[in-house]
């Protein structure tokens, strides 16, 4: 015989022999338990660590560190239920359907841990947030202003991502990889998950980077020598030359890591874009919050001073001297009226609000020289443009009514306004904390020029504004003298009327381009401060300055006052020029002088005119005219009262619903598809197959309670391998090894006998009755009924999380081989 020639091994029957039992370990735990891969280790540590290294790309749009919490939180319950499953021997869906489970059981911790019941346990609103940021989170994020802090879900964002690519590598590595040759490109898979949260990490995040020289190198590195170390290479050799091809391996991956370090710092410092020509989602995409769908806030100034006048509107604390309360700032102007601008129209303009949370944004351009905190509590205020104090830095709401709207706070940064689009509304308290811009004089402006500040394009500014704004600066030489001389010429040469009866002449409403034009056309400029505020800030932009509209609260704030009461009458606007480096300088142009000089002219006598005689009027009855009315005299409180839960039975639910909702679905799931499969095999096909079916459902039983089902194996190779395994469950309790009652083992417990019947419906060559069907099934259950009971309350549960894959034993022969010629007959 050639050496290079083996003999054949001959096939037979072998036998499984009886597992003994480990004294330290129950015998129903010591089959469900598998151990996991030692290779499938250290891909899942590779795995998890540049999983990491994506998570921390969204550092940029988070500002803390919470998101890395989430993220390792998602790593830990992705990782673990993948691997648990596995030394568990449960089946794919099982697996999937327990880590959904445990996404949701221990997700609050580490996303939400305010929302949770005693710190720990899943609430409803933390289950609700669990499922709304895993769906939503990804929109939000992208239009969220950073830091990203509202909605109170967005920390499930990369915990949820993070369990994801941990629940699908572990998966992968431990139950596909296994038994395979440790290709490039099949070690390769497993990198798709990282890459991608690291690219979510960029794309995600804002045009500012976190370490992205140092996370890119390190993520390139570990990957490919993770590769290289992983690529399965059989060596034979003795121990020098396994030494020295151990020393080869050791040098290339240094010299891969130097060459990389190097590569990275070298070509990624020239190639790596500057920061504003970063492509991040959140600068392509649009806000989905349109203020133009609201009037502009400056076209009902005249409410304030008239409808609003006595009305009590704010109490503001911790205001001081000089300060206001700022409710809008507009840049852009139709002819009509000015209002902020379109988001389409500017990118990042003053029409641009994003969702904020609690800490807001820094604006561009601004200088600030105190902080300011003040507490507002709404009073009479209805409306969406929230008033704040300077740049706010946070802002926190201190009552129920408002905590709950808080996810709709909007904010834009450059012009300092914030809104809810839910509207504010009486009772609503909350506290602003905020920059003040410095103030400057006159003098040290001087040698100052405007900012370089992109606004909309004014439209349709009358001829009269340009005209009066080149003969207002006169022959001043800098942007604060010119500016100056506008502003002191509109106060000493106008007059002060909001249109009141008490007023001593009238003052039309609105700020359109005739409006603006009679302003300067009549007599006498009269006016108030919607007028000459728009006004100066027309003239400002013909003579191409960075000019806006600012409307708010100043009111008259006295020394050492507690609580300040703001009304209608508070209500003001000014105008709002930028300078380089120095912010947003406020000019108040409107007059204080209300005396305005009597027109001289004489009016036209009215001529009398002829009388004429009206026909009698004809009144009806009064009787007629009325009819019952029938008086409701229930309370409105009473009749608009909807059901409520209590807060207790809330809890209940919480606490005890959903727990069960999330551990019965996946068990009812489960259940579904067993008798499905089960139904199928009992009842569809012919007589012979459905007789299979029953060995199927016996084989399957008996794999989801634990037991080693033999593949390519015959019926009664498989039933010799159960039984052996199933008399070992049937040990006396001292562990010695000897059944306990051999005569009652042998009738309920043999498996033999059931194998040969179906194999001799399946293989006999004649036409299978429905009683041989059902005596195979009703042998069939009645073996894995007792199996069950032997096999411990431990496995019992688990086989309810398993479903074994079906396989078909209907075209496996007596001797357990497969193809051609071994079917049925």
């Amino acid at each position: 015989m050639s050496r290079f020639t083996r003999p054949r091994p001959t096939t037979r029957a072998r036998t499984a022999p009886a597992a003994r039992p480990r004294p330290d370990r129950p015998a129903g735990l010591r089959a469900a338990w598998r151990p996991f891969p030692r290779a499938a280790w250290t891909d899942v540590a590779v795995l998890s660590l540049l999983s990491l290294l994506g998570v921390l790309g969204l550092e940029t749009s988070f500002g803390d560190y919470n998101f890395l919490v989430a993220g390792l939180g998602g790593l830990i319950v992705g990782t673990g239920i993948a691997v648990l499953g596995y030394a568990l021997r449960l089946g794919v869906v099982t697996s999937v359907l327990a880590a959904i489970l445990a996404y949701f059981l221990l997700g609050t911790p580490f996303t939400m841990p305010g929302e949770a019941l005693l710190g720990v346990f899943p609430s409803i609103s933390s289950t609700a947030g669990l499922a709304l940021g895993a769906v939503f989170g990804w929109k939000d994020i992208v239009t969220l202003g950073t830091p990203v802090e509202a909605p109170y879900y967005m920390p499930v964002l990369p915990y949820f991502a993070a369990w994801l690519i941990a629940l699908v590598g572990t998966m992968l590595a431990s139950r596909w990889l296994p038994g395979r040759r440790r290709t490039v490109w099949r070690t390769g898979v497993l990198l798709i998950g990282p890459v991608l949260l690291y690219l979510t990490g960029i794309l995600m995040g804002t045009d500012k980077t976190f370490y992205a020289g140092l996370r890119g190198v390190a993520f390139a590195v570990v990957a490919i020598v993770w590769i290289g170390w992983r690529r399965t290479k059989v060596e034979r050799a003795d121990a020098a030359g396994a030494a020295r091809l151990l020393r080869r391996k050791l040098l290339g991956t240094a010299t891969l890591v130097v060459g990389a370090v190097l590569i990275g710092a070298l070509v990624g410092g020239v190639l790596a874009p500057e920061t504003k020509d970063r492509f991040v989602l959140r600068e392509e995409i649009q806000p989905p919050f349109d203020p133009l769908e609201f009037p502009s806030p400056l076209a009902g100034f005249r409410q304030f001073t008239k409808t609003l006048a006595d009305t009590p509107l704010f109490s503001v604390t911790g205001m001081q001297p000089g300060e206001t309360l700022r409710l809008a700032s507009m840049d852009a102007y139709d002819g009509k009226l000015w209002n902020v601008a379109a988001a389409d129209t500017l990118v990042n303009g003053s029409g641009s609000f994003r969702l904020v949370g609690r800490t807001i944004p820094e604006p561009a351009l601004v200088t600030s020289s105190a902080n300011s905190t003040v507490t507002v509590d709404v009073v009479g205020y209805e409306d969406v443009w929230l008033p704040v104090i300077g740049y706010p830095a946070t802002v926190d709401f201190d009552d129920a009514g408002s905590q709950e709207e808080a996810e709709t706070l909007r904010y834009n940064a450059d012009s300092g306004t914030a809104v809810l689009t839910t509207g504010v509304e009486p009772g609503y308290e909350y506290t602003v904390n905020a920059m003040l811009q410095q103030t400057y004089r006159d003098e040290d402006l001087q040698d100052v020029p405007v900012a370089d500040v992109t606004q909309p394009a004014v439209e349709n500014i009358p001829d009269v504004v340009v005209a009066k704004a080149i003969e207002y600066a006169g022959t001043a030489d800098t942007p604060i003298d010119s500016l100056r001389a506008i502003e002191q010429a509109l106060k000493t040469k106008g007059f002060l009327s909001h249109g009141l009866a008490s007023d001593g002449i009238p003052s039309r409403a609105g700020h359109g381009a005739d409006r603006i034009n009679e302003l300067f056309t009549r007599t006498q400029m009269v006016g108030d401060e919607e007028q000459y505020a728009a006004a100066m800030a027309l003239m400002a932009r013909s003579l191409d300055y960075p000019a806006r509209v600012v409307m708010g609260f100043a009111p008259d704030v006295p020394e050492d006052a507690g609580t300040v009461e703001i009304t209608g009458t508070d209500v003001t606007a000014w105008v709002e020029v930028a300078f380089e480096g120095v912010g947003w300088v406020a000019f108040y142009p409107t007059p204080d002088q209300t005396d305005v000089p009597q027109d001289q002219t004489p009016k036209p006598k009215t001529e009398p005119q002829p009388q004429v005689r009206q026909p009698p009027r004809m009144d009806n009855e009064a009787d007629d005219l009325l009819t019952a009315v029938e008086i409701d005299d229930t309370k409105d409180e009473d009749k608009d009262k909807d059901f409520e839960l209590p807060g207790w039975a809330w809890i209940v639910i919480g606490s005890i619903g959903i727990p069960l909702i999330l551990i019965g679905v996946p068990f009812l799931v489960i259940a579904a598809l067993k008798s499905r499969r089960r139904r199928n095999r009992r009842t569809k096909g012919t007589g012979d197959e459905r007789a299979a079916g029953a060995w199927s459902e016996l084989a399957d039983g008996f794999a989801e309670l634990g037991f080693e089902v033999p593949r390519a194996s015959s019926r009664r190779q498989v039933a010799v391998s159960l039984e052996a395994q199933l008399a070992a469950q049937l040990l006396s309790p001292d562990g010695t090894g000897e059944i306990v009652d051999a005569a009652e083992f042998v009738a309920p417990h043999r498996l033999v006998p059931v194998a040969a019947s179906v194999d001799s419906a399946v293989f006999g060559g004649e036409q299978v009755s429905d009683e041989v069907v059902e005596s195979n099934w009703t042998a069939a259950l009645a073996s894995l009924a007792t199996a069950g009971e032997s096999a411990g309350r431990l496995r019992r549960i688990l086989a309810r999380f398993r479903l074994r894959a079906k396989r078909d034993w209907s075209q496996v022969n007596l001797r357990g081989s497969r193809g051609p010629g071994t079917g049925r007959r």
